[in-house]
């Protein structure tokens, strides 16, 4: 890599950390920069999942006053996408390249629509019962296998993963907006973090992106959290739902 492209993907670890503590969709800014310096598919997607590992780390430490808020939903979201990322890494090293890129951008663009229709979904849910319910705050089975789904994609490839997993812990769940954001930066370090650790010992991998996609991904995932903190609900839901759309259709055209 030149002078400039080094920077350029130091410059997409710093955007993708803050992306992944916000609106959830860093891998569609940092693996295309990859490909475009020259480093082949499989490997930049290896080590696009090594390199932003640190700037999820980085970004739930910031969100650590929400993840101790429901430590019981905290534990079971590490381990359910822990256990998915497991399979996801396996299958992106066993199938061709591409093999769910005809689904991915529908995905996406479905799981936005969940996103920006909680709320409401949550409130018709609610209002079929005759006595209001108590708020859950604990993962029922269906919502453990969904997000141990997303754990598995994330594993796999990732693009809008976070995206999804709000969708699933938004709708399993009745926790604040901000808790279910900080829980979602934790199941992308899940994810991201198994991923790569086994990319670490069976995959071809660019070290030097690694590197620079780390040094940025740091810094951004810890501005990402502080950003996230901020944000009110409607607009962070609205990032997150705007994203996702241009992320599903950058993937179309």
């Amino acid at each position: 890599m030149t002078g400039l492209e080094q920077l350029a993907v130091l410059a997409a670890g710093l955007g993708a950390g803050i992306l992944t503590t916000t609106v959830g969709v860093a891998t569609l800014l940092s693996f295309p920069v990859l490909v475009a310096v020259g480093i082949p598919p499989v490997v930049a997607n290896a080590s696009n999942t090594v390199g932003l590992a640190p700037g999820a780390i980085s970004g739930s430490w910031g969100y650590r006053d929400q993840l101790r808020e429901h430590p019981g939903v905290s534990f079971a979201v590490l381990g359910t996408c822990a256990i998915g990322a497991v399979a996801g890494a396996w299958l992106l090293l066993a199938l061709p390249p591409g093999v769910f890129e005809a689904v991915v951008p529908w995905l996406i663009l479905f799981t936005c629509l969940l996103v920006g229709l909680q709320p409401r979904i949550t409130a018709w849910m609610k209002a079929r019962h005759d006595e209001h319910p108590p708020d859950r705050t604990s993962m029922s089975p269906v919502t453990t296998a969904f997000a141990t789904a997303t754990g598995v994609y994330g594993g796999y490839f990732g693009a809008g993963s976070g995206v999804m997993m709000m969708a699933v812990l938004g709708l399993g769940l009745d926790l604040e907006f901000r808790v279910v954001n900080a829980l979602k930066t934790l199941a992308v370090l899940a994810g991201n973090g198994v991923a790569g650790l086994i990319f670490l010992v069976v995959a071809e991998l660019d070290w030097r992106a690694i590197a620079l996609l780390a040094g940025g991904s740091i810094v951004g995932g810890y501005i990402g959290s502080r950003i996230g903190n901020r944000l009110p609900a409607p607009a962070l839901r609205a990032g997150i739902v705007v994203a996702g759309v241009v992320a599903a259709v950058t993937m179309l055209s």
